[in-house]
């Protein structure tokens, strides 16, 4: 089963990977061409219970050595 990152928008790690490989390099990037990050209820669908900027910006920063900032969803 794939794993979700982001539970408003049904978005896959495989999704973000796949993003990241394309070229996305900041929150914003990931947002606009997977739709990730972009509800307001990540913290009551997420079974983690916080919002998957968390999981995006690590990703990110793994890939980029630096973090971006948090969404406007999760404040």
């Amino acid at each position: 089963m794939e794993e979700i990152i982001c539970y408003c928008g049904n978005v896959t790690k495989s999704d973000i990977e796949a993003s990241i490989f394309k070229g996305a390099r900041t929150l914003k990037d990931v947002q606009e061409d997977t739709g990730a990050c972009l509800g307001n209820q990540c913290k009551e669908l997420n079974p983690k219970g916080r919002c998957c900027s968390t999981e995006i910006n690590s990703m990110l920063n793994d890939t980029n050595k630096g973090l971006s900032p948090k969404c406007s969803c999760c404040g």
